[in-house]
């Protein structure tokens, strides 16, 4: 049944109302598109940003043209769960879609480094909404005991465009432009935003506008931090730095008055009251786990493939199919089951053992293993992912009240996003400092690596010193996905400790 706001009712209670169901032959395509957009801007620009770097220079800014998205977007998740709650998620999503497409366009023309890391910023603020309201308007338009494959297919373009949007961002640089990795999002983006005009109607409340603008600021300012701290440690700033522990010390302190707000607030962002939800609690702890064994295994596998097995960038991106095949596959698989036996403890259980194992058995990865063998360890990754991502938000829509479901939704996204920069962020630190200790004691005293080590001059290092290097490449990456691994485990630990709710019919 959905629902629509009755402006002229003088009860002070929220009014609901009957509308048409909206054709979901155009919406879902449309909102699956929507999808399909903000998840490809998270990995497509990974392959451009060499050209990108040629073309406007600011090297040293290369990592905030990713960095930027990340933290806009994933600052915005909470906010945009409560303005869809809060005004309808018709109108949240239509403003999203148009701050995701004017930060495009945007990037696009963008005269220097300086320019496109901030249209970046602007670009990742319509980002954040687009994944979240997307997950919400499902809610909205049907109902639990029926979203289960409709989530299935939500997961399975999420991770299709995690894993092909290096692909396609290769495809574009080697035919087109790298500006064209930005201009695509245009006319695709349009015809979202028409059909979405015109066949949503989701079901909204009357309920008086009250933002928590602290609480925003508070949280704002948490995640900048956390995100700054994980992107520079190790990196720009050496972990020894004074500055780096700083800003985790003021990120600590931006949480807690982001609890203490949300405890004073009429209208919380995230509300506390959600934590004391089981569901909801595990769910944001296990999807925070799955965040960072995702980002971090599509980050370093196209590295090992192209260092190790000598693939081209293109190469590399086909040969992730068997992580993209296994969340599409899976995602699918698992939403028809849920539809039709009305459970889904299982599934996050699985789930992550399956990712645990596929982490383990790529931590024994290496210069010699066979890339057959790898594809077997790279498809139990993406069927434990695919089992698992999408049921976290059915398990967390399906459980709490209506009038958080925005809102609920955007947190068990948010802690995922954290996870990702974390993970990526932390895996990059115990990568690099194990490749740079391993060449310490490898090479003999006095030997100078290039200061350009990518892929190309790595196979023009004389053969001798090629092997050492590659040795302590298949090295470090085992200590990443060891660590991964264990990280892993824990998230099997937490599924055991989720229940299974009968599926609402409503």
């Amino acid at each position: 049944m959905d629902l629509d706001i009755d402006v002229n009712s003088p009860a002070p209670a929220p009014v609901e109302h009957t509308a048409q169901r909206p054709s979901l032959r155009l919406l879902f395509p449309a909102l699956l598109l929507v999808m399909l957009l903000a998840a490809l801007d998270q990995t497509i620009v990974s392959t451009a940003l060499p050209t990108i770097v040629g073309e406007l220079g600011g090297l040293s800014s290369l990592s905030w043209v990713v960095t930027a998205y990340l933290l806009t977007s994933t600052i915005v998740v909470p906010l945009y769960g409560k303005f869809g709650d809060l005004f309808g998620r018709k109108i949240v999503l239509q403003t999203s879609i148009v701050l995701f497409l004017i930060g495009s366009a945007l990037c696009g023309v963008a005269q220097n480094m300086t320019q496109l890391v901030l249209l970046r910023a602007l670009q990742g603020l319509g980002g954040g909404g687009l994944l979240v309201i997307t997950m919400a308007a499902i809610g909205d338009v049907i109902p639990p005991a029926e979203r289960g494959r409709y989530q299935g297919i939500f997961g399975g373009v999420f991770g299709l465009a995690t894993v092909v949007g290096p692909l396609l961002g290769g495809f574009l640089v080697d035919h087109l432009s790298w500006r064209w990795i930005f201009y695509i999002n245009v006319p695709l983006g349009i015809v979202a935003l028409v059909v979405i005009g015109a066949v949503f109607k989701p079901r909204t409340l009357q309920v008086k506008h009250s933002i928590d603008y602290m609480g925003a600021a508070f949280l704002a300012g948490a995640l900048t931090c956390i995100i700054l701290f994980t992107s520079e440690g190790g990196g720009l700033l050496p972990w020894s730095s004074a500055q780096l522990w700083m800003t985790l010390v003021l990120g600590a302190v931006c949480v807690v008055g982001f609890i203490y707000e949300e405890r004073h607030a009429r209208e919380p962002i995230l509300p506390l009251e959600l934590f004391r939800q089981r569901t909801f609690l595990l769910s944001s702890a296990i999807g925070f786990i799955v965040g960072v064994s995702l980002f971090g295994s599509v980050t370093f596998l196209p590295m090992y493939l192209q260092v190790v097995k000598h693939s081209t960038p293109s190469e590399a991106g086909m040969q992730m199919l068997p992580i993209m095949g296994g969340v599409l596959v899976m995602s699918i698989i698992s939403g028809r089951l849920i539809s039709r036996i009305g459970k889904y403890r299982m599934f996050p259980i699985v789930g992550t053992l399956l990712v645990a194992a596929g982490m383990a058995l790529l931590a024994t990865l290496t210069v010699s293993t066979p890339v057959r063998t790898m594809y077997v360890y790279m498809g139990l990754v993406g069927c434990g992912l695919g089992m698992v991502m999408q049921v976290l938000i059915l398990a967390v829509q399906n459980t709490v009240e209506f009038r958080h479901l925005g809102v609920a939704t955007s947190g068990a996204t948010l802690f995922r996003s954290i996870g990702g920069s974390v993970g990526v962020a932390g895996f990059g630190a115990i990568f690099s400092n194990g490749l740079a200790a391993r060449l310490q004691a490898a090479l003999p005293a006095g030997t100078e690596l290039p200061h350009s080590l990518g892929p190309v001059a790595i196979h023009q290092l004389p053969d001798a010193l090629r092997s050492v290097y590659l040795q302590s490449f298949a090295g470090a990456l085992h200590t990443v996905y060891l660590t991964a691994a264990c990280v892993v485990v824990l998230a099997f630990a937490l599924a055991w400790l989720m229940r299974d709710h009968p599926l609402r019919k409503h």
